[in-house]
């Protein structure tokens, strides 16, 4: 059995010299080390070698299996390191060919609305502050002002989630409420809250069962004299900056529940500058905010005393801001962005 061990380990070390190809190699491993392999063959006649010579007769069989996949491995590492370097001559890469131009994305225009004015606010020395989205009935309504059975809820159409306990939001004002709560009634206030809303509104090119509203608030001590001036130099300042200063704000009595008094917000519409049009109804001008003085109840219920404090507050929403700056007919778009020719003109670098 040695003299065949020792006649194995020549003819593969041969038969390996003499190997040109990968393929060759295969079969010659198959041939030697394959499980119908001659040296296998070898090993399974072990148990009829005597005891005293399995030794000897294992060590060199060890030794032939050893040289035989050392050469095997040396063949392969040569194959693959000859089939590389084809490639490499074969797929030469011109360096000097334009690159992939890969174009960028670009914020959706209601998103750049809502940073724009956001930092206008901030520049003011507002602080932008968040709340929950699911909430509780009685910061969403009966600190507002709005208690049970009011109309106002009726006309809100609140996606209530636990007998009318648990809700999604229909507006913001909650947040203003749990910061006027969280303020303890004697630090004065001035914040904003954009957020997602919801309400039972059918979708269509005007309205959103879902849409993004952002509310203002401000609270001093009443000797601080803020006044419906104070409300409209704030409105002033911010349409003036997200339209153009040509922009004009005027107010119109209205009613809310969370102000007195209250008023409606118009701007000069900024497509025909105040001539009339369609957009704007013929009018000149177009409706885009509801305001007023903060309504004492309100004060007093969020741990104000109206006696001493006093503030407005506004509130808006982001996707009309957009629509009307951007002369757009569908609000529907405004969450459909997906052509980059569409997003480019909105994109902050080329501000």
């Amino acid at each position: 059995m040695q003299d065949k061990l020792l006649e194995i380990k020549e003819k593969a070390l041969s038969v390996l010299n003499n190997c040109k190809d990968e393929k060759t190699l295969n079969d010659i491993k198959v041939k030697f080390l394959g499980k119908q392999g001659e040296l296998t063959s070898i090993l399974r006649g072990m148990r009829d070698v005597s005891q005293e010579d399995r030794p000897k007769i294992g060590a060199l069989l060890n030794e032939v299996r050893g040289a035989i996949e050392e050469k095997i491995t040396e063949l392969n590492n040569k194959f693959n390191e000859e089939q590389l370097n084809k490639k490499l001559q074969s797929e030469k890469i011109d360096v000097t060919l334009s690159g992939l131009q890969v174009k960028n994305g670009a914020p959706s225009v209601l998103e750049k609305v809502i940073e724009d004015i956001e930092e206008i606010f901030m520049s003011m020395g507002f602080d932008v502050v968040d709340g929950p989205e699911i909430e509780e009935d009685k910061f969403n309504f009966e600190m507002l002002n709005i208690p049970k059975g009011h109309p106002a809820r009726d006309a809100q159409d609140t996606f209530y989630i636990e007998d009318e306990k648990v809700l999604l939001r229909s507006q913001t004002s909650p947040v203003q409420a749990r910061t006027m709560l969280a303020a303890g009634g004697n630090k004065p206030i001035r914040m904003i809250c954009p957020g997602k809303t919801y309400r039972r509104d059918s979708d269509d090119a005007t309205h959103s069962h879902q849409f993004t509203q952002i509310e203002g608030l401000v609270v001093d001590r009443i000797e601080r004299g803020i006044s419906m001036s104070d409300l409209k130099g704030t409105l002033d300042t911010l349409f003036k900056k997200i339209f153009d200063e040509k922009t004009e704000v005027r107010f119109r009595p209205s009613y809310y529940q969370f102000t007195e008094p209250s008023v409606e917000v118009d701007l000069t519409c900024c497509s025909c500058k105040g001539k009339g049009c369609p957009m704007c109804k013929n009018t000149g001008w177009i409706t885009v905010c509801g305001a007023g003085m903060v309504h004492p109840n309100v004060l007093r219920n969020c741990g104000y005393d109206p006696k001493e404090w006093s503030g407005f507050a506004c509130g808006f929403g982001a996707e009309r801001v957009a629509m009307v700056k951007y002369g757009m007919t569908d609000i529907r778009k405004l969450d459909n962005q997906t052509d980059l020719r569409e997003t480019a003109a909105f994109d902050r670098r080329e501000d």
